[in-house]
């Protein structure tokens, strides 16, 4: 059926830029994962100038302290619920909140002394450290903050100290004890 007014060409004209359009936003969407920290080249042990894992100086818990760092200088965490082997299990929505941090070949900054891994699962190729998968917590937005530790008891800033956990050793790693915070109210349910 033909519309008064609007030629034929005219209309699929219409219709093939829309379809263009679309295709190239799908291309765009599933390009590959948006992760706040990108791949690195380098190899576990070996240090780089562009290091995935590196140390930096945080507020936690009303000290300054040493803790592992994400490229953006962004202070990395842990989650005690992950399993043995460095399986994390926060993903889907826990990980909007919590990104985890992800590259094919993690590398570290000198003061890094644990042995770092990377572990493919629901949240790409995941980098553990002494066993522990790490993550970042959306709420810090500059290097030096982490209002992450002690959220729902369960978080906890990684530092370059951090025990081997579950999957190195079998037997998870403790808390830490210092005190913890609420973290800002993004504990509800879902461990995050």
């Amino acid at each position: 059926m033909s519309k008064p007014g609007i030629p034929v060409s005219a209309r699929r004209a219409t219709g093939l830029v829309s379809v263009a359009a679309l295709l190239t936003l799908a291309a765009a969407c599933s390009s590959g994962k948006s992760s706040p920290s990108s791949a690195t080249s380098g190899t576990s042990g070996a240090p780089s100038s562009g290091a995935t894992v590196n140390t930096g100086t945080a507020g936690v818990s009303g000290a300054k302290t040493t803790v592992l760092t994400a490229p953006d200088g962004h202070t990395l965490y842990y989650f005690t619920p992950d399993t043995a082997g460095g399986q994390p299990t926060c993903t889907g929505s826990c990980a909007a909140i919590w990104p985890p941090l992800v590259a094919a070949s993690p590398s570290e900054a000198s003061g890094v002394t644990g042995k770092l891994t990377v572990v493919a699962g629901a949240n790409g190729s995941q980098v553990v450290y002494n066993g522990h998968p790490l993550y970042e917590y959306k709420p810090d937005t500059a290097a030096g903050q982490a209002s992450g530790e002690g959220v729902m008891g369960k978080w906890f800033v990684a530092t370059p100290a951090l025990p081997a956990g579950a999957g190195s050793t079998g037997s998870p790693a403790p808390a830490p004890t210092s005190p913890s915070s609420s973290g800002g109210g993004y504990g509800s349910g879902g461990g995050y």
